[in-house]
């Protein structure tokens, strides 16, 4: 609680912007408007740009800007297929590596492609023991099955949704639950404190995985960070929306300051009063601290 007469509760929650918000503009540019538009720190997406690979020059913007690196997004993505190598255990050592170099404590891992069968197997093993080894967080993102002509297809292995495995720690992107089919707030709930990493963005339920400016969508955002403000959240909440569609840099700030003021308004708890008077001037007590 901030202030002895605050009636919400605000955590000590980071919100961040991934650098994937501003493609197709570059690493650089995602550092510069994060500190700029007052985000408090970025999400680097390991990718095609050569900065976003190069943790030296990584760390001089984080020491330019004065903005701290949150998470390291590891390469996993198809498009990303051959960044860091073709072997994906060595892209997540190496994403460990850059995320313990630059004080990142998340590194946020898709699951293995159905092909990958032999990555698959071992995967939720895998993912506990360089968890353990390296000390930094592997938070395995929720995905959705890819569909065509109205059939669902299992891309994923061993599944799109970590709520069917044990992993210690997940990130939930709430684009992809609009993907999925799945609501996100009963995702948010089911993960419990596995929850410790947060992709934040909208779907309206497409086929496509949109990302949203959060509120443009049919996601339960604000009632998600509400939860997390509930819990007491105190991972990373980051606005890894796209922006590709803007018309000028003017047009793509304006999304990301949308998006921002979003999770700044949204992510806070209603305080329950300790007591209650009744009809006869009665005080009871009635319980402390924040709604559950």
């Amino acid at each position: 609680m901030r202030g002895k007469d605050a009636v919400v509760r605000v955590p000590d929650a980071r919100i961040a912007l991934s650098t994937a918000s501003v493609y197709p503009e570059s690493t650089a540019t995602a550092f510069e408007l994060a500190a700029r538009l007052g985000y408090d720190g970025v999400e680097v997406m390991v990718g095609a740009d050569p900065l976003s690979q190069d943790v030296d020059a990584l760390r001089r913007l984080s020491d330019y800007h004065q903005l701290p690196i949150v998470s390291i997004h590891a390469p996993t993505l198809l498009i990303t297929q051959r960044v860091w190598g073709t072997d994906p255990w060595g892209k997540l050592d190496r994403s460990a590596e850059a995320a313990k170099e630059l004080g990142a404590s998340v590194v946020v891992v898709h699951p293995p492609f159905r092909w990958q069968r032999d990555y698959a197997r071992d995967f939720v093993a895998g993912v506990a023991k360089r968890q353990k080894e390296t000390g930094v967080s592997f938070a395995v993102e929720n995905m959705f099955p890819w569909k065509a002509a109205g059939q669902g297809l299992q891309a994923y292995l061993p599944g799109w949704d970590p709520r069917d495995f044990d992993y210690a720690e997940v990130t939930l992107d709430l684009s992809h639950t609009a993907t999925a089919g799945v609501d996100a707030y009963d995702m948010a709930y089911d993960l419990g404190d596995r929850l410790t990493h947060i992709h934040l963005a909208d779907g309206s339920g497409s086929n496509k995985d949109e990302h949203l400016v959060p509120g443009r969508g049919n996601q339960r955002c604000a009632e998600v960070l509400e939860l997390l403000a509930r819990r007491g959240f105190t991972g990373s909440i980051v606005l890894e929306i796209n922006t590709r569609r803007a018309a000028s840099r003017s047009e793509r700030e304006a999304d990301l300051v949308e998006a921002l003021a979003f999770a700044r308004l949204s992510f806070a708890a209603p305080v329950v009063p300790s007591y209650a008077v009744t009809a006869d001037g009665t005080i009871e007590a009635v319980g402390r601290g924040v709604t559950s």
